[in-house]
């Protein structure tokens, strides 16, 4: 872009087009088509943040948080304290309320580990994994403990459809020193079943790499997986299981330990085209509504036993990306995030936070919104880097800001038009994690340092985020 220009221009000038987010059906499914109509016209979102007195959350006023953990303060069961670095967070409903699955992005140094704990450990070297935060239905704490550890890295994952989470190591640490075993998997988590978290295994069929984030198509099992890697970018991939396999509870586990288990089924990474020409890497969309045409790519050695995944192709065969984030199954589709792009990383424009649709029908995907790059990340009214991704059942999205400056929950309505949904007025830290709650009650998401983990509750059906606002 030849001038500094905001997201906000830029996500005004995409709606003005009819562009921007959009999800389709999800005012009526909500709400039936008559509160739909009456919310069209609103302002986007809730209305501006307000400061909190005790200097941690920011809200749109009429909404409140509820501190669910706190890193080094509140305590597992077992009596350790709550892990560091909160990062991608599931929801299921539990029997007295829902039960948060909730990464720790723990790469080593920091303060609070994952105990490694009897019959739950993968590798004892790594202080990485997931606990388990049962909440009631308002969202106050119940309990919290460990479901995996001796993992490494735990950054994002997703929500199966069989009511399990896929918890993402990112990174491609080899054996050696303090670990045990090689790194940078897949491994399941299920909200409820202890023992079906014991002796954890790698999902090794979904590839050895710098996993992000997951989205897993019902209606196939299929599973489609971003990469958050640099020089060269990472990559957009695809996992089909083998004939015959029907996602379940223990059924991926299952396929991890049969023989062939670490290459059942097929990996692939996705390649995008605009007519015959080829596109090398997602930062060539500069606006909303961009569509690709995509096919998709075997990739050689998925365990990457001496190259590393995303090295084994030519420039020519695969679509790369800088940074790719959040995923999230709706709409018929998997949203996935793009968080930034630089010339200097080798993308052809600059950007600060892209959102993605893939669509397995048309073998599309759409380019849903963009933001410009930031001029001034220190305004509270500019937003850059979005990561964790989920969909609101308001409409539209709502992004977790991992830039410069200042830090959001951002929300995006489905005409494209950004409003603050949370602010950071602790630290500069990256907001992870948001999900919302079965009921549409409660909205969840963590600031990763120190380590929270809140409940945000408030009118979610009096303004909403839709379009411009809807019920």
């Amino acid at each position: 872009m030849t001038s500094p220009i905001s997201r906000r221009d830029l996500l005004r000038s995409g709606a003005a087009g009819g562009l921007g987010i959009a999800i389709a059906g999800s005012i009526e499914a909500i709400a039936g088509p008559a509160a739909a109509q009456a919310g069209l016209g609103r302002t986007a979102g809730y209305g501006p943040v307000v400061a909190d007195p005790k200097g941690l959350l920011a809200l749109p006023k009429g909404f409140s948080y509820k501190i669910v953990a706190q890193a080094g303060k509140t305590l597992l069961e077992t009596g350790e304290p709550t892990p560091s670095d909160a990062d991608g967070t599931g929801c299921f409903r539990g029997p007295k309320g829902f039960v948060l699955v909730n990464n720790h992005e723990i790469g080593g140094g920091e303060p609070y580990g994952v105990p490694a704990l009897p019959g739950l450990t993968y590798d004892p070297g790594a202080k990485g994994g997931t606990t388990n935060i049962e909440v009631d239905s308002r969202g106050d704490r119940i309990r919290e403990y460990v479901s995996v550890a001796g993992t490494h890295n735990n950054c994002a994952g997703g929500i199966t459809p069989w009511a399990t989470w896929l918890t993402c190591e990112e990174t491609e640490q080899r054996a050696g020193g303090v670990y045990q075993k090689d790194h940078g998997y897949v491994f399941e988590v299920d909200p409820f079943d202890r023992q079906a978290n014991q002796d954890p295994v790698a999902l090794k069929f979904l590839g050895r790499y710098a996993h992000e984030a997951v989205a897993v198509d019902p209606r196939d099992s299929r599973i489609y997986l971003t990469e958050d890697a640099g020089t060269p970018n990472g990559l957009y991939y695809r996992w089909t299981p083998p004939r015959g396999f029907r996602g379940r509870k223990g059924a991926l586990r299952a396929l991890a330990l049969s023989q062939g288990g670490d290459t059942a089924g097929t990996l692939e990474a996705l390649s995008a085209h605009k007519g015959s020409k080829h596109v090398k890497d997602l930062s060539e969309a500069t606006r909303p509504g961009t569509k690709y045409k995509v096919t998709w790519v075997d990739v050689p050695d998925r365990l990457a036993t001496a190259v590393s995944v995303r090295k084994q192709f030519t420039d020519d065969q695969i679509t790369r990306s800088r940074k790719l984030e959040g995923a999230w199954w709706a709409d018929g589709g998997a949203y996935f995030v793009a968080s930034f792009a630089r010339h200097d990383d080798g993308s052809l424009n600059e950007h600060d936070g892209q959102v993605w649709f893939y669509d397995p029908e048309s073998e599309t995907i759409t380019l849903k919104t963009i933001f410009g790059v930031n001029p001034d990340p220190e305004q509270d009214t500019n937003y850059d880097g979005p990561d964790n991704i989920t969909v609101s059942p308001y409409g539209g999205v709502i992004l977790a800001e991992d830039g410069e400056g200042i830090s959001h929950l951002v929300g995006v309505t489905d005409r494209g038009k950004a409003y603050p949904m949370a602010r950071n007025e602790l630290n500069e830290s990256e907001f992870t994690g948001p999900t919302f709650s079965q009921d549409g009650k409660i909205l969840f998401a963590n600031i990763q340092t120190p380590g929270y983990v809140f409940a945000i509750t408030g009118p979610w059906s009096g303004h909403h985020d839709g379009h411009d606002a809807h019920h």
